[in-house]
């Protein structure tokens, strides 16, 4: 039986503990599930990466990581994934190549292996403001690359497919929007004693909202810190993530607010760990100026949180009609909508309930049967 060998871009998913990471672990361990048995994954990386990352792989004979030889010095290896890969993707006879985090090397249409992109956000053309000048000039030049060299493109939400559209000039039928899905482990309940435990080791309080993602100005953790006033005394913020200069903003302005004691900044949490916190919350708070799409909200509710998010980009998408939203600038009615979903409140449980039944849509199997679709319409425009 011919194998179909399909490409994929691995750095991140043995580099990055978060985000694209994920994103990118998630779906190649659901498509080594789901994929006829006759297909092949092959994922390229420039190093093999860090060993607990790699462990999140499933162990599958149709998986194999590939790696080069003799790029050990940072140049070499970026040069490699930029376009001396297709090398290495012809001699190893990949027939689809899958940029899993908005890049593709350059040239490789012109080799005649047909292409796949996942375009995950455009914040550094949408908001410019939030990024480095070089930086912004670079992702932008990285996104003009893979909207050329794609055969197709998938957005991971209706908003992504928009901004590719009116920001790339990309035609819409070239896109197909596939959501993202999250790791299996959040529906799974911790023993109670686990996840006290854990709580216990990061001195955590018995009542708290928590909040994951860098701690940067766009994911705008200020305004759930304004509304630490505005709400009961004992309910604390928890924040989970990568601390930037904006973290100092946010611890002042919880001091100055007399909120300070009620603010924790965690990092470096584990994977582990983190189940245990989703467990043990009682509302889940998002209210980041723009996403792409927001797996931590998907997180949240498929470990049994009701969810409070911003407006403004695509966190509906995510979270669905019986999560709330307010705007990004209004710390009392982010206050409002916390109090509404707090344990005892009498929308919680059916908001919960609710909101499970439509993240099932993002489970792994209908994703990757989704991607699947894509791979095989641009086979068969290739034949």
């Amino acid at each position: 039986m011919a194998k179909t060998i399909v490409g994929y871009d691995a750095k991140r998913i043995v580099r990055n503990a978060t985000g694209l990471g994920n994103y990118c672990r998630t779906l190649v361990n659901d498509l080594a599930a789901s994929a006829p048995p006759d297909w092949q994954l092959r994922l390229y990386a420039p190093d093999a990466g860090r060993d607990e990352l790699r462990c999140r792989l499933v162990a599958s004979e149709r998986m194999q990581l590939v790696c080069p030889e003799g790029c050990r010095l940072p140049l070499q290896r970026a040069w490699w994934r930029t376009r001396a890969i297709i090398g290495d993707l012809r001699r190893d006879g990949v027939q689809l190549y899958h940029g899993l985090s908005g890049e593709l090397p350059w040239g490789i249409s012109r080799a005649g292996i047909p292409a796949v992109v996942t375009i995950h956000d455009l914040i550094f053309l949408r908001h410019p403001e939030y990024y480095p000048w070089l930086d912004r000039h670079f992702y932008a030049w990285k996104f003009r690359v893979a909207c050329r060299e794609a055969s197709r493109i998938i957005a991971i939400s209706d908003c992504t497919k928009r901004d590719v559209v009116s920001l790339g000039g990309v035609a819409p039928d070239r896109i197909d929007v596939v959501y993202q899905s999250c790791s299996p482990r959040f529906t799974a309940p911790l023993p109670a004693d686990q996840a006290a435990e854990v709580c216990r080791r990061y001195r955590l309080p018995a009542r708290f909202m928590l909040s994951v993602g860098t701690v940067e100005e766009r994911k705008n953790l200020l305004l759930a810190v304004r509304a630490l006033p505005l709400l009961p005394a004992e309910l604390h913020l928890v924040a989970v993530g990568r601390p930037t200069p904006y973290a100092r903003l946010v611890e002042r302005e919880a001091a100055q607010l007399g909120v300070g004691a009620r603010l924790h900044l965690l990092q470096g949490v584990t994977d582990a760990d983190l189940h245990a916190l989703y467990q043990t919350a009682e509302v889940f708070v998002y209210p980041s100026r723009y996403e792409g799409f927001g797996i931590p909200v998907i997180e949240a509710i498929h470990s049994g949180l009701p969810v409070v998010a911003a407006t403004g980009s695509c966190l509906e998408e995510a979270g669905g009609p019986d999560s709330l939203y307010v705007s990004p600038d209004a710390p009392d009615a982010l206050a409002a909508a916390v109090v509404r979903v707090l344990r005892g409140a009498a929308e919680r449980a059916s908001r919960v309930s609710l909101s499970r039944q439509y993240v099932r849509r993002f489970e792994g199997s209908d994703v990757a049967a989704q991607v699947l679709g894509v791979y095989r319409r641009v086979l068969a425009a290739d034949i």
